[in-house]
């Protein structure tokens, strides 16, 4: 079915561009390079014609057209040096460097037409936070093949041990471990925010390995029904923890706030210039968006190291074929614990983190959603893909954030409609993952490994279906 749609657009796309005098044989004898520059520049042409028609246009628009040009036309990947592919590089140090100067820009930017103006800070400071714990799931799903469908529970574990130490939560304990910006007369555990957070994606992992050593000789929807209940009963934990076994852990269903912010104290202010405390600066957003780059660019490190590390191809291994695996030697349920406790480590350092930045956590904030929300993260980018991942993270958080809310404004001045689509969020992400599993099931960017497992396999397809393809497109013999 797919490839008949697929077929019938091409057949129209290249009918119309032969009268237009570019046929399909002469489009091809035309060398690759130009190939992408065409294709590049009538993009970007019909793009900042929609900004400059339906947007607010800014002259900011043809800076951002230039550095798309150069970014994906030119091909980087082949750049080498001393031997060295170094040119796959580019494109990603690019973009992190991007994402650096963002706070220096983004209110120069123009507003793009349905989606309005570029995130506001805050937005990418989720964005990343998400990038984080979604990178993190792919480890599970992407990688290892497991569905896990309660990973809401490791983010929820990490931001209540920034809660536990780094507030007033525990008042009959009185204990500084490098905190900045506390008040006079503090109590409770204080520990630097830079000390919880591996603090927190260690005793996740711990937890995801106790989880998992009962329930990873599990399979498929037993596995899947199984985590689901891990992700249901530590919500619940959080909104009921205010007396647990005669403790107050949680706060009930207020939460514990206010959380301490992260901070780099006094001796490395005066002689290094780092912020003595975020919460006291004025950029307080921006400072939080470059430390959550920094967290991605750490989880993206690791995620290359481990994907091309020998547990990564058992990871891989498993997910293909699990039979197979095992007989080749690969410890099944070692392995998967593996992937399970990496996944939970990342959750939980994102938690953390972004609970410091709330500065507080709250049981409302770790509802089952969350890890729907972020397995479609994962699965619309691309499973198992780092890059495809991020984009899938980014994308997703900033329709929660900004994106819904900036379509149905735009919607209702320009089309005279009175329709809040922020009501609809779960619908149109439904949506949203139904047409790209029927269109590109392997994902918008997805890992080669992956695509050619979603394309050179027609398991999913009825026989008949196959032998009735089979008779269309195979020329009768003369």
């Amino acid at each position: 079915m797919r490839r008949r749609v697929r077929e019938a657009i091409a057949r129209r796309w290249w009918a119309t561009l032969s009268r237009a005098g570019v046929s399909q044989h002469r489009w091809r004898s035309w060398p690759a390079p130009t190939r992408r520059a065409v294709k590049a520049v009538l993009a970007l042409g019909i793009g900042l014609a929609l900004v400059a028609l339906f947007g607010v246009w800014k002259t900011t628009a043809l800076a951002v057209a230039a550095v798309i040009l150069i970014l994906f036309v030119p091909r980087w990947e082949r750049v080498t040096f001393r031997g060295r592919r170094v040119g796959k590089y580019v494109t990603p140090l690019a973009a992190f460097g991007i994402v650096i100067a963002y706070p220096y820009y983004v209110n120069s930017m123009p507003q793009v037409p349905i989606f309005g103006p570029f995130p506001m800070l805050s937005t990418m400071v989720a964005m990343m936070i998400f990038s984080v714990m979604a990178l993190g799931l792919n480890f599970v799903v992407g990688y290892a093949g497991l569905l896990d469908l309660g990973y809401v529970a490791f983010y929820a574990m990490g931001a209540y041990m920034a809660g536990w130490f780094a507030s007033d939560q525990f008042s009959n304990q009185h204990l500084n471990l490098g905190a900045v910006g506390l008040s006079p007369g503090w109590i409770g555990f204080h520990f630097s925010i830079w000390l919880v957070l591996p603090m927190a994606g260690i005793a996740t992992a711990i937890v995801g390995v106790i989880i998992g050593l009962p329930t990873l000789r599990l399979r498929g929807d037993y596995l899947a029904i199984v985590t689901l209940g891990f992700g249901e009963i530590l919500p619940q934990v959080a909104r009921n923890g205010n007396s647990l076994f005669g403790y107050n852990l949680t706060n009930g269903p207020e939460g514990i706030t206010p959380i301490d912010g992260p901070g780099f104290g006094s001796w490395l202010h005066q002689n290094l210039h780092l912020p003595n405390s975020y919460l006291a600066v004025g950029n307080y957003d921006a400072v939080f968006l470059w430390t959550a780059l920094a967290l991605v660019a750490v989880t993206v490190f690791g995620s290359m190291r481990l994907r091309d590390s020998r547990l990564g191809r058992a990871w891989v291994a498993i997910r293909e074929d699990e039979v197979a695996a095992a007989a080749m030697g690969i410890p099944l349920m070692r392995t998967k614990t593996w992937s399970y406790a990496t996944g939970a480590f990342f959750g939980g350092v994102a938690g953390a983190f972004y609970a410091s930045y709330k500065s507080g956590a709250f049981p409302d904030d770790f509802f089952f959603q969350i890890s729907v929300f972020i397995l479609c993260m994962v699965i619309l980018g691309g499973m198992g893909n780092i890059w495809g991942v991020i984009f899938g993270a980014c994308f997703l958080s900033y329709l929660d954030r900004e994106g819904l809310s900036n379509v149905g404004t735009w919607m209702n001045t320009h089309l005279g409609t009175h329709v809040n689509v922020p009501l609809y969020e779960f619908g149109i992400y439904g949506a949203i993952i139904v047409i790209v599993m029927l269109f590109r099931p392997e994902g918008l960017i997805p890992s080669s490994r992956r695509a050619a497992e979603f394309h050179e396999g027609v398991h999913d397809e009825p026989l008949y279906d196959v032998e009735h393809d089979e008779r269309l497109y195979t020329p009768e013999p003369m």
